[in-house]
């Protein structure tokens, strides 16, 4: 028990995991990936994997962390988000409670777990009687909205991303709606930074499929390094939540981590961190103390 136990969904994008995995391999005490029996999208599309992922994946694995879990993960009569929140709560059952339990998207790639890891172990003592105190630790993300020719556009703000909890009490997808605890740590998001065919698969076959709002896609259209300026709320779900973009002229992933860097306006201070920290510390402690009763959502 107090491991660091992460988790990921596999589906039609499996190969990012290639991406996503190795940033998180040495941290990590096990990784577990979730896979549709049936390799159904959550609106019930067939997807293939070619063998040559699982090749890679034993490759990889020189220490034997990794983990396959298969199980039914299509359920017709749910919405695609109520899919994709009851398949979190079952990788995090078999994650196992009393781990900390983080789950980690295919397209979402970790600046620097290691540092990740040292805040959530500043929290272990929430792994006790994790059901009794529930918390999620969020990170930071840095979305990459779109990649050019000659260089990358990006949403000129972070947003935190639910990343680990002690308790997988999910309400829609990794939300919990419990305690949040932030801390200073950035990964690299590539949901939208596909080409186009893959981009629409995607708003066809993912948990957001009936909230997407329609003016999103013509403007990723449309967006390039000449008029990014003028483009503004860029969210595919409640548009102003994305309110500018920014450009850099590279797509090297490495050059890309350099330029972040130095853009103060990425960085995530401590004054926020600590304004954000005290908000939910409170919220919480009421919330707390009128109802001491945590259920888990019911999708089964």
């Amino acid at each position: 028990m107090k491991k660091i136990h992460v988790g990921f969904l596999l589906s039609y994008d499996y190969d990012k995991l290639k991406l996503s995995i190795p940033p998180v391999y040495k941290e990590a005490d096990r990784i577990f990936i979730a896979i549709d029996e049936n390799l159904k999208t959550w609106s019930g599309n067939k997807f293939e994997i070619d063998s040559s992922f699982f090749d890679w994946l034993a490759t990889f694995d020189t220490d034997n962390k990794i983990e396959i879990y298969r199980d039914n993960f299509y359920v017709p009569n749910l919405t695609g988000i109520q899919m994709d929140t009851r398949e979190r709560h079952l990788l995090s059952l078999k994650m196992g409670i009393g781990n900390w339990l983080v789950q980690v998207d295919s397209d979402e790639y970790f600046l620097d777990f290691k540092k990740y890891v040292k805040s959530l172990r500043k929290f272990d003592r929430y792994l006790d009687s994790p059901q009794n105190h529930p918390i999620q630790i969020s990170g930071y993300h840095i979305d990459i909205y779109k990649y050019l020719d000659d260089g990358v556009l990006y949403v000129k703000n972070t947003c935190k991303v639910l990343l680990a909890t002690n308790y997988p009490n999910y309400k829609l997808a990794r939300q919990s709606r419990e305690r949040i605890v932030y801390v200073d740590s950035l990964t690299l998001h590539e949901s939208l930074s596909r080409s186009v065919d893959e981009l629409e698969y995607k708003l066809k076959n993912w948990g957001h499929r009936e909230d997407v709002n329609p003016t999103f896609l013509d403007k990723w259209k449309r967006a390039n390094k000449d008029n990014y300026k003028e483009i503004k709320d860029v969210f595919y779900l409640e548009p102003t939540q994305w309110k500018e973009l920014g450009y850099i002229p590279t797509k090297d992933p490495v050059e890309i981590r350099a330029y972040f860097d130095k853009i103060e306006d990425m960085k995530v201070s401590k004054s926020f961190l600590m304004k954000k920290n005290f908000g939910q510390w409170f919220k919480h402690l009421k919330i707390f103390k009128l109802n001491k009763k945590v259920t888990f959502e019911k999708y089964f």
